[in-house]
């Protein structure tokens, strides 16, 4: 519809069977395909980190006041900072290169995890608590079988969330970053002035975020949601 408009040029917004085409030559010659795989590594290894460091940070922020009075405020304040500030600072630190894209990836997630965590320990009900005491539940046992179970569901929504986050942090990143990864492919066809590769690389972009959140998030948020008599069938 916009190309038949002819506001742009055709060399800055290309007919639709041109990006299909630039689409099916770019897997052709796996381009797109090694772009793809390194961009996912950078991304698996910033979110993982993310994950291991939400969860942590935010169970700890719940249950030890000093650090709810202290850090807490600072999580707060800190996520609302977009993980592409951090860049040039992840720069000085690791260099251009991995290091510093997988920073910002885990950086734009943690945070988010951080506060779906905390929210999820904060609203178990005392009742589970209390009953769990009085069969002489405590310590790790509390934590395995009561603490956990119960913040399942808000992990898996602080899940389904900092994977978005990371995906824009990853994004940010290769712009400015080295390797081989998405973000450097559509750079590279900016410079190249090939509307096309990058009309490419953003359809890939929506596409992989549509059909991880739907077919991956959305759907281990249901069955857990469901599991734990939160919603129904």
């Amino acid at each position: 519809m916009i190309y038949k408009l002819r506001i742009w040029p055709e060399f800055l917004f290309p007919a639709p069977w041109a990006v299909v085409e630039t689409l099916i030559k770019g897997f052709g010659d796996q381009t797109l395909i090694w772009a793809l795989l390194s961009s996912f590594k950078r991304l698996l290894l910033g979110y993982c980190i993310a994950l291991f460091l939400g969860i942590t940070l935010g169970i700890l922020v719940a249950k030890v006041k000093l650090v709810e009075e202290t850090f807490g405020f600072l999580v707060l304040g800190l996520q609302t900072v977009p993980s592409v500030v951090w860049l040039p600072l992840a720069l000085l630190w690791f260099g251009i290169g991995d290091g510093a894209i997988i920073f910002v990836v885990a950086l734009g997630a943690t945070w988010t995890m951080i506060l779906s965590t905390h929210s999820g320990v904060k609203n178990i009900q005392p009742l589970l608590l209390r009953a769990a005491r009085t069969m002489g539940a405590g310590g790790i046992v509390l934590f395995w079988h009561v603490i956990l179970p119960a913040i399942v569901p808000s992990i898996i929504t602080g899940m389904r969330l900092a994977w978005a986050f990371s995906w824009r942090a990853l994004i940010a990143g290769e712009l400015v970053g080295s390797g081989a990864g998405l973000g450097q492919v559509l750079m590279l066809g900016r410079s190249l002035g090939d509307m096309g590769l990058v009309l490419s690389v953003m359809l890939i972009i929506a596409a992989l975020g549509i059909i991880l959140d739907n077919v991956v998030f959305r759907r281990i948020e249901q069955d857990v949601l469901l599991k734990w008599g939160l919603v129904t069938s």
